[in-house]
Order: structure tokens, then C-alpha cells, then sequence
């Protein structure tokens, strides 16, 4: 389980993308993609691109969007397990 003191990385071979002919963004990793949602977009750049542990990066989410931190923080740290057992993310 991802805890909030992990600090998290993308995994090797997996780059972060803007499709601009769809205009979305992906992961893009050998021989997968994940199309990410405007939520997840700003999860991977808060806690994985953001350059601090997970919690750092839940408390600027909390921060940005103006929601309560306890509200958003299983949401988070749910979405950033499953891209870690797909394989976009380390750490």
C-alpha cells in the first residue's frame, strides 16, 4: 500500500504526454497507456512530478482545490495504487 510518506516516481520507461490531436493526457509506458482525467492529471503532477512525499503532495491538492484534506486523501492514495500495480508508477 502507498502510505503518505512514499515519495513516488514514474516508473521506468513511462512519460507523462499531452495528446494534442485528442487533446488529453497519458502515461504513456512500453506497451500500455493510460489515458488520464483531469483529476488524475493534477494527482501524478501533485505526487509524483511535485518533488515531495505523497502527503505533501495530498495537502496542495486540499490546498487547490479548497476540499478537506481527510476527504481527498483516500482518493489519492487509492488512484496512485492502482497506477503503481499497472506499472506507471515506483516507488
Amino acid at each position: 500500500m502507498i502510505a503518505e510518506t512514499d515519495t513516488l516516481r514514474l516508473a521506468p520507461g513511462v512519460m507523462l504526454r499531452q495528446d494534442r490531436t485528442r487533446e488529453q493526457w497519458t502515461l504513456l509506458g512500453p506497451e500500455r497507456v493510460l489515458v488520464l482525467d483531469e483529476l488524475a492529471l493534477e494527482v501524478v503532477r501533485a505526487c509524483v512530478q511535485g518533488g515531495g512525499s505523497v502527503g505533501t503532495g495530498i495537502d496542495r491538492l486540499a490546498a487547490e482545490f479548497q476540499a478537506p484534506r481527510a476527504e481527498i486523501a483516500g482518493d489519492v492514495l487509492e488512484l496512485l495504487q492502482d497506477m503503481r500495480e499497472r506499472g506507471f508508477i515506483a516507488g
